[in-house]
């Protein structure tokens, strides 16, 4: 509602109608009313020629009537002075920013941390770039481009908190371990670096160990369970595990645990013609490929809890047949670029540009066809690589996992 004001016609009447003494009735506004109103009575009453006192008399009325602050006011009286009129200089609404990275991308960022279990950001990135370019899920469109910085800032947004619920980081080991003679692959693939996992020991019961093998070029891995680290049931698994390498093995390099060093292990690999190494002291860093894979991978898809001795066979058939193809064909692994300095330092750069699957790098190599077994091809392995997309096969293994813990719980509890 507003005033009508037509009887009040000068500044006694103002100043009457201010104090109370004035009847004044009531009418309905309509449109910019308060707005012409207001440049009518300063044009009414001379605003530009009033002395301090009236035009403060006059503004109080324009105040009162029209309920404008201070601040608007001012502007609209500035406004009249300069052009005799008031007109309305809003715009219209702003619009709110597009949003680059939708709900359905966060739901889609959220879909990949919980199949391949919370990878690095540059490792994510790499999974929705070949979700999208290798294997054409339109999906996965926007967040093949996202950088690096953007994606953790997704991943501390409220909306990928409500989705994803609570998760805990990998936990780091760390192992120091010398070397007392280290490798040169000097860039072949077929030089394993081998560590052991032990899934702990509980009320007497032994749990089972995990062999983990990793090549040092290619970063192609095989995982394995046995009953117990000793030359019995380790032996066959190496006879097995160098065999599962799409590639001749040339090297095996170990830390100084009798599990390794011993005659039988050493004939075996005599008998195949590879290279037998091990730690040297205080040289933590030249195992340090496979002791980062005991945390990333062993770790993260096994956890730390105790897993009894009997079941062995059917962790290691889960390591053998699910998780170790899944790690070489669709889980993606920073490469370093090694630059030499002048003084001969060695620099290692990882860059995103170089983050590839453990195949993707194997087929990158110069005359990678020459390092291939004489039973093995890429188009097979082109064949591994493609029957599944990597978030299928990250589901497969979730899957996988899944049925196994709850057979262990299930006969634990029994």
């Amino acid at each position: 509602m507003t005033l009508n004001t037509r009887s009040l016609r000068t500044l006694d009447d103002i100043r009457a109608f201010l104090d109370g003494t004035v009847p004044v009735g009531f009418v309905a506004p309509a449109g910019d009313e308060r707005r012409q109103w207001v440049a009518g009575t300063l044009a009414q009453f001379h605003y530009f020629a009033l002395g301090r006192r009236d035009k403060g008399a006059v503004l109080a009325l324009v105040r009162k009537v029209t309920g404008f602050s201070r601040a608007q006011l001012t502007r609209l009286v500035t406004q009249w002075l300069a052009t005799r009129r008031l007109d309305d200089r809003r715009g219209p609404p702003l619009q709110p920013f597009r949003r680059r990275y939708t709900d359905a991308d966060v739901a889609r960022l959220v879909e990949i941390d919980q199949l391949h279990g919370q990878l690095s950001g540059p490792a994510t990135r790499k999974i929705a770039e070949r979700a999208f370019r290798v294997f054409g899920d339109a999906a996965f469109e926007n967040l093949a481009g996202i950088s690096v910085a953007h994606l953790y800032n997704l991943r501390a947004s409220a909306g990928y908190r409500r989705q994803r619920g609570r998760f805990e980081p990998t936990r780091s080991t760390s192992i120091l371990i010398g070397e007392r003679r280290r490798p040169q692959p000097d860039g072949e693939p077929g030089y394993l670096r081998v560590d052991s996992v032990h899934q702990g020991d509980f009320d007497g019961i032994k749990g089972i160990y995990i062999i983990n093998l990793v090549d040092a070029v290619t970063q192609f891995e095989a995982v394995y369970a046995v009953e117990r680290i000793s030359e019995t049931f380790l032996v066959p698994v190496l006879e097995h595990a160098i065999s599962a390498f799409p590639f001749l093995i040339r090297g095996f390099h170990t830390d100084n645990g009798s599990e390794y060093i011993n005659y039988r292990v050493a004939d075996l690999l005599k008998k195949l013609h590879i290279e037998f190494t091990k730690c040297r002291p205080r040289r933590s860093n030249d195992n340090a490929l496979v002791e980062s894979k005991n945390a990333s991978v062993v770790r993260k898809h096994l956890g730390y809890s105790h897993i009894p001795s009997r079941y062995a066979n059917a962790v290691s058939a889960f390591t053998r047949d699910i998780l170790s193809p899944y790690l070489n064909f669709h889980r993606p692994c920073f490469f370093p670029e090694i630059t030499v300095e002048d003084k001969g330092r060695q620099r290692r750069r990882y860059r995103y540009a170089s983050m590839e699957t453990p195949y993707q790098k194997l087929k990158s190599l110069p005359n990678a066809d020459t390092f291939l077994r004489p039973d093995a091809s890429f188009d097979q392995l082109d064949q591994i690589a493609l029957a599944m997309t990597d978030n299928q096969a990250a589901r497969q293994l979730n899957s996988e996992r899944q049925k196994l813990f709850s057979m262990i719980h299930k006969k634990k509890a029994a």
